[in-house]
């Protein structure tokens, strides 16, 4: 089963790969149906046979990875001295089928608060397939039996009760979009002024009203971040347009938003922090 531990590496990591299954084998073939290695960008773990049969895997899986292939595909290999291939020949005699399977690299979101606003989120976004981080100081909001509904989503779930709420910030993978909306605008401040000493995120949202970012914005220029920094903090969060100050249609309206900017980033690695402007048309939300 090293395979496995191949693909929790990659997870792990964060880092796209290919499985790579003998599906069908017709005659003599290297290795029997059902060998599997694992292919990412610069490794390659298992074994399906060697030589022309295992290159040409890795050549289609790396090439799978460098164009962000989401969907499987089947490879159809003839094993004979007449079928001669960039690699070489293999005369086993046989004929192969093999399964690529993208190992995608899933979103990460954080949300620090989990009061009314985010708990509505954290139902919305337990249902789709992302690693979901949820942060409170208050160890009642991150209670077992009041998170229970989300045990049971696609989302990989992993709770923090965090009495200073910005040490969880190294806990967060790479890449991982941070949602800021505490009860306590001290927290929220605190959190900015962290997020954005990170390196690592891939978007910083804060909940609030335009007045509410005017104090933040003064107090962080004094605490040394740049207009450029400060513009890594998108306020108001979720989409332009939506007035509603109904938590659930808050919790709505930034799940879309994040949804849409999975599918615009569909290559999901973990990247550099990007400038994320704030959209002035766009309601405060409380």
């Amino acid at each position: 089963m090293d395979w496995l531990a191949a693909v929790g590496r990659l997870r792990t990591r964060r880092e796209r790969g290919v499985i790579v299954t003998l599906a069908a084998v017709r005659g003599h073939a290297p290795r029997n149906s059902g060998a599997k290695m694992v292919v990412s960008a610069d490794e390659v773990s298992g074994s399906i046979g060697g030589g022309n049969l295992e290159a040409t895997a890795v050549e289609r899986a790396r090439t799978m990875i460098r164009s962000g292939a989401a969907e499987p595909d089947l490879l159809t290999m003839s094993l004979s001295e007449k079928a001669r291939a960039e690699y070489g020949v293999q005369c086993c005699g046989g004929e192969v089928t093999m399964l690529l399977e993208p190992i995608r690299v899933i979103p990460s979101v954080a949300i620090f608060g989990l009061g009314n606003v985010g708990y509505e989120l954290a139902q919305v976004l337990h249902r789709h397939e992302l690693e979901l981080h949820l942060v409170d100081s208050r160890a009642s909001m991150v209670d077992e039996d009041r998170l229970a509904p989300l045990a049971a989503g696609s989302a990989l779930l992993h709770v923090h009760h965090a009495p200073i709420p910005e040490t969880a910030l190294p806990l967060l993978p790479a890449g991982t979009h941070v949602l800021i909306m505490t009860h306590d605008h001290a927290e929220d401040l605190a959190l900015c002024d962290a997020a954005l000493r990170s390196g690592s995120l891939a978007s910083i949202g804060l909940i609030g009203s335009s007045a509410k970012w005017a104090r933040f914005r003064t107090q962080l220029t004094r605490e040394g971040h740049s207009e450029t920094d400060l513009a890594r903090i998108r306020t108001p969060i979720g989409l332009g347009g939506i007035s509603a100050k109904e938590p659930a249609a808050i919790a709505v309206s930034v799940a879309a938003h994040l949804l849409m900017s999975f599918e615009a980033s569909s290559a999901s690695v973990a990247r550099p922090p990007r400038t994320a402007s704030r959209d002035p048309a766009a309601p405060g939300l409380r």
